[in-house]
């Protein structure tokens, strides 16, 4: 039956200090009532990995002192402006940034699904990025020395997380979680030692039995921990399902553009919550 903790603080205490955390996307699916959750118990030194994005999440997190790497192509608020958070851990160097692009966090994170040490890619050649990665090596393709030329290719190590954070619109009670058409969190899942699923809700019946549903179902067999939080990627939105909230992204961007507008945002959306 199905793989659920008690509460959300039990399922995430798999996420200790210094824990590798990857999750997804802005527009994917964010686990932002366990984003809360996290910042609450006060965890640390994470390194976080956003494929191959983030917005208020991963700001949330840095401003909440709750990260030490981040690994990600880009965080902003996007039309609310810059993730105020961020910049100004970066400005600081308050935070290790691992700089990424796109395809590159997802080769990684496919390197970890298949089992390989590493995968290449080519399209980072020519790109000042490699100058910031050591861990990324250059070589010379050993397929290209048939023609006699120089054929060089990145080779990326695989990212593999210690627990990947999903928040999906469903799960059944034998605890496959249906994740549609955001295949990325299938990846995070199959790439990491444990995945901690929120969801909208729990249906009866067996998702891996339904041939419409099937498809797009992750296996529990993948799912350590699956925990019913109703609209819990708000205000962020659910792809399909409901809309971020645009007037608290605004609120958040305005509060957040400080350390003290930040600390306020907080008492009034994070830690009342725990007061309550």
């Amino acid at each position: 039956m199905i793989q659920t903790a008690k509460s959300l603080d039990d399922a995430l205490g798999a996420i200790t200090d210094g824990c590798m955390v990857v999750v997804p996307r802005e527009v994917s699916g964010v686990p932002m009532e366990a984003t809360r959750a996290l910042i609450r118990r006060g965890v640390k030194k994470l390194h976080l990995v956003a494929l191959p994005t983030s917005s208020i999440q991963a700001d949330m997190l840095i401003g909440a002192g709750c990260v030490e790497t981040l690994e990600t192509s880009a965080v902003s608020l996007g039309e609310y402006g810059p993730a105020p958070r961020f910049t100004a851990a970066l400005i600081a160097g308050t935070i290790t940034m691992k700089d990424a692009t796109c395809p590159a966090l997802h080769t990684a994170l496919q390197a970890a699904e298949k089992g390989v040490p590493f995968m290449p890619l080519r399209g980072l050649i020519g790109s000042d990025i490699l100058k910031y990665r050591d861990d990324w090596k250059v070589i010379d393709s050993p397929f290209g020395q048939e023609s006699g030329q120089a054929d060089p290719i990145v080779l990326l190590p695989a990212i593999k997380p210690d627990v990947a954070l999903i928040h999906a619109p469903m799960a059944d009670r034998f605890g496959n979680v249906w994740i549609g058409r955001q295949r990325e969190l299938a990846t995070m899942a199959h790439a990491s030692d444990k995945t901690i699923a929120t969801v909208e809700k729990i249906i009866d019946g067996n998702l891996l039995e339904d041939p419409v549903m099937a498809a797009g179902t992750l296996p529990g067999f993948y799912v350590d921990s699956v925990v019913v939080a109703e609209r819990g990627a708000w205000p962020l939105g659910l792809p399909d399902f409901y809309s971020a909230d645009g007037d608290h992204l605004a609120e958040y961007a305005k509060m957040a553009a400080t350390p003290e507008g930040f600390a306020q945002y907080l008492d009034k959306h994070v830690y009342a919550k725990r007061a309550a």
